[in-house]
């Protein structure tokens, strides 16, 4: 009898269950459109796509930055007599940035894609204008031959810092970045056909190399793989078939590589994050006013005196960075070496700051994006500072399918000034001078005669292996010219991030929300 019962009440259960799925009572509603009442994705309805709103995943070798607001610029006593710094509020966006410099072994990859890539479609220039110029370890009064020789290319070192890499390679190498974590994604989310991406890729395909602008813009044609083609696809076109198109709405490719701006270095490079130790709730948390002295390096002033770790462990008194302690002193004594290279160290030696990054203090100095100018408290915007800009537009003249360069990127060309006059926010395409150096400002600078400074000089920051620790402070800054390089520098990479500031979570929204009110009647 109880077997019966038991029978009974499943075949009940699954009548139910079959009627409520024929009711579509579990099906989703659509999301629907605040001011027209459509639908998105329904595919009687247009099907307009629209992604679902998310943070966006650190790209690889990425570490999130919290943006916010901190005193950019050198506060102690300039010992160089070059007060080219004046401290001045800013504030700093959220971004990503590599948690270490760029090594050795990453910027071979790079040159092992282009050989396959160009080589063998007998564009060698393209190779040998990437290669970093090993020479740069050269002295006329040093015995420097054995890093001329294997610093770049030996095993041993496959983990050191890449140096003798201009800013115009260091550029050009996050373009490629760029490329090749989004073709990586698309293979791997089945949108590419991996195993003909990687034929065509590889196999001297020079100009006709997967490139993320080209792609989106059609001027690319690739092999659709298994996801694209089938009908579980999520993205689908106007009549309901699967897309085998992405676009960047749909929120799967990742943004561009590039040089961090230099107030974006200083900020992750002083390590701006603290937790509040009154913290009981969640709503205690107000992050405000928590950093109540400048710091001097990348790490904090709490349990270190300024280059060395003096809280009592196995640590105490060892070296916090790979610097320059004296004239003659790259490393110290043997049996008590203080910083342990003589040379760049592995990138991800010494202690990270409070973001988790390495090395922003020695090691290598690093490029940042900005053309260089001697700072004042009125010299560019309070909000992600930056100078450099240039304001393009994609070059149409060859025509649509003529769009791509003869390494496969989207040409493009300054936006005609002309067309600008009518802009309340900018004027001229160049910004790089702007209201320094240019007509505008009646400032001139003379390069060659006057001073060394010019729109191609690039800053760098960061000190290195042979720098005193004045030069290790954040707040410092020096220049070169944008197609030379030193083996003292090298760079790394950041990304821009997209949505909420606070990040790495689909809950993060920006700004406060509070419960809604409802009106008395």
């Amino acid at each position: 009898m109880q077997v019966l019962k038991t029978t009974r009440n499943l075949i009940l259960l699954l009548t139910l269950t079959g009627a409520m799925s024929s009711c579509k009572i579990f099906k989703k509603k659509p999301q629907q459109s605040a001011v027209t009442g459509w639908n998105y994705n329904d595919k009687n309805q247009g099907n307009f796509n629209v992604a679902k709103p998310k943070d966006i995943k650190a790209a690889p070798g990425l570490v999130f930055v919290q943006g916010g607001t901190f005193t950019m610029g050198a506060t102690q006593e300039d010992v160089m007599g070059d007060w080219n710094n004046v401290p001045r509020r800013i504030t700093v966006n959220s971004f990503f940035i590599d948690k270490t410099e760029v090594a050795n072994v990453h910027y071979r990859e790079y040159l092992y894609w282009l050989t396959n890539v160009f080589g063998g479609a007998g564009m060698d220039s393209i190779v040998e204008e990437a290669k970093p110029d090993t020479l740069v370890w050269r002295s006329e009064l040093a015995y420097n031959e054995p890093y001329v020789e294997y610093y770049f290319r030996h095993p041993s070192y496959n983990y050191y810092p890449v140096v003798g890499v201009s800013w115009k390679q260091a550029t050009d190498f996050c373009i490629w970045r760029t490329d090749r974590v989004n073709e990586l994604t698309l293979m791997g989310k089945g949108y590419l056909d991996a195993k003909n991406q990687i034929k065509r890729s590889l196999n001297g395909s020079g100009q006709d190399n997967f490139n993320t602008k080209a792609y989106l813009l059609d001027e690319y044609q690739a092999t659709p793989g298994r996801t694209a083609t089938s009908n579980k696809n999520p993205l689908k076109d106007a009549n309901g078939r699967p897309r085998t198109k992405v676009t960047f709405e749909d929120g799967i490719l990742f943004g561009d590589y590039r040089l961090p701006t230099e107030a974006e270095w200083e900020y992750a490079a002083y390590g701006y994050i603290a937790e509040n130790p009154q913290r009981k709730s969640k709503g205690a948390k107000r992050g405000e006013e928590l950093i109540a002295n400048k710091q001097i390096y990348a790490w904090k002033n709490n349990g270190y005196d300024n280059v060395r770790y003096t809280q009592k462990s196995a640590y105490q008194g060892a070296f916090l960075a790979n610097f320059k302690r004296g004239a003659g002193d790259n490393m110290g004594v043997a049996g008590g070496l203080n910083d342990n290279a003589a040379i760049p160290a592995e990138v991800s030696s010494f202690i990270p700051n409070g973001y988790g990054i390495y090395n922003m203090s020695g090691n290598v100095n690093e490029w940042v994006a900005d053309v260089y100018r001697p700072q004042n408290s009125l010299d560019g915007d309070d909000f992600n500072l930056f100078r450099g800009n240039e304001f393009r537009k994609i070059d149409m003249s060859g025509g649509q399918g003529n769009l791509r360069d003869d390494k496969g990127r989207i040409k493009t060309v300054l936006e005609d000034d002309s067309t600008l006059r009518n802009r309340r926010n900018y004027q001229r395409s160049y910004a790089t001078n702007y209201l320094d150096g240019d007509s505008s400002s009646f400032v001139y600078y003379g390069y060659g005669t006057t001073t060394l400074i010019s729109d191609k000089s690039r800053v760098y920051k960061g000190g290195s292996w042979n720098d005193r620790a004045y030069w290790l402070s954040p707040g410092t800054r020096r220049f070169l010219e944008e197609d030379l390089s030193t083996s003292t520098l090298g760079f790394r990479c950041a990304m821009s991030h997209y949505g909420a500031a606070e990040g790495l979570s689909n809950k993060s929204k920006t700004g406060q929300f509070f419960p809604p009110r409802r009106n008395k009647r």
